[in-house]
């Protein structure tokens, strides 16, 4: 063979030799996957930028294996079909699809929760808030793969936004989870028509009757008070109410501040708004309806709230239940009530 042969030969099995080391190597990559002996290249996971109370975060859009802990936010992931690991089945409302499907982990309420279950499912998000906001570290510290973020936002007699607070609070959780589920047109829709709601009851409202918020426990009526009273306190800011009872020293607390029939009844008040706590407790062995307890109670049968029938209640599961769809109902409940 003539020595230019021979070179030509030496030349093409070298190339090839190189293009088979290149194959190699490429299909050695890592995250690359082979289909049928052709490599791909690996998929990108659309993200959104999330901003929470504690800034913003870096969440996976339709996540998987999401843990749900934000009484705020049952009602919307369900209406969308979110599907989720873990919820506490105890502090949610009886009826939510999450509480019924034995396959969703329960990691208890709020006051001992078992964190470690949270660790053992791995995973991509985490949505915390409202009662579970205090262990967002903790949940940071042993999910650290994981996407954490938190919807929680202030409505206690710590903040002088309440109603504010409450009204952005909700619109903002609900634009967020929109972004993380693919879910931005329902979640504008919400939002305009929570908006709708607010300007509705607001305009009901004729500025100058009373208002007097309770909450009803036990049998016992506990006082909301204006801008700081659970549920009902941040209303007297959006809506401009004058409460018919001005109490130092009020608070958040889930059962109302002390106070006594005689003191309502004395205040005389235009209209009584209750939420019935125990209607959403199933498991209250001392639980008595809050209209019966309104109703049967002599102090209050002369009160023009009462002897007019001025009384507007809250959704029954609403003291589990804070979420936007729950205050489109009460909003309109009371624009309808004012109306009249």
């Amino acid at each position: 063979m003539k020595k230019s042969k021979i070179f030509k030969v030496t030349v093409i099995m070298a190339a090839f030799v190189l293009m088979l080391t290149a194959c190699t190597n490429s299909g050695n990559k890592p995250n690359d996957t082979e289909t049928n002996g052709q490599v791909n290249e690996p998929v990108e996971v659309s993200t959104v930028e999330i901003t929470d109370v504690h800034g913003t975060v870096t969440v996976p859009v339709n996540p998987k294996n999401v843990v749900a802990l934000d009484n705020r936010t049952f009602e919307t992931l369900s209406d969308w079909g979110i599907e989720l690991v873990a919820v506490p089945k105890g502090v949610m409302p009886a009826d939510s699809p999450y509480v019924a499907d034995e396959s969703i982990q329960d990691i208890g309420n709020h006051r001992e929760p078992n964190l470690e279950i949270i660790a053992a499912l791995d995973p991509e998000l985490v949505i915390v808030g409202q009662r579970f906001a205090s262990f967002y570290e903790d949940i940071k510290k042993i999910v650290p793969n994981a996407a954490v973020i938190d919807l929680n936002f202030d409505v206690s007699e710590a903040t002088d936004t309440p109603g504010e607070n409450l009204v952005n609070g909700l619109k903002n959780s609900t634009m967020a989870l929109g972004q993380i589920f693919d879910k931005n047109e329902e979640a504008k829709q919400l939002v305009a028509d929570f908006d709708k709601a607010i300007e509705d009851a607001k305009s009901a409202y004729n500025g100058t009757d009373t208002v007097m918020s309770v909450i009803v426990s036990g049998g016992d009526i506990g006082f909301s008070a204006p801008h700081s009273g659970r549920v009902w306190g941040p209303m007297y800011e959006i809506f401009g109410w004058i409460s018919a009872l001005e109490i130092d020293g009020t608070s958040s607390d889930h059962q109302g501040d002390d106070i006594s029939v005689e003191a309502i009844a004395q205040s005389n008040p235009d209209w009584i708004f209750v939420l019935d706590r125990d209607a959403a407790i199933s498991s209250t062995e001392d639980a008595v309806p809050a209209q019966d307890v309104i109703d049967n109670s002599p102090a209050l049968k002369n009160t023009t709230a009462v002897s007019e029938g001025r009384i507007v209640y809250a959704p029954a599961d609403t003291y589990t239940n804070e979420s936007i769809q729950t205050y489109l109902e009460l909003f309109g409940d009371i624009a309808k009530a004012l109306a009249k």
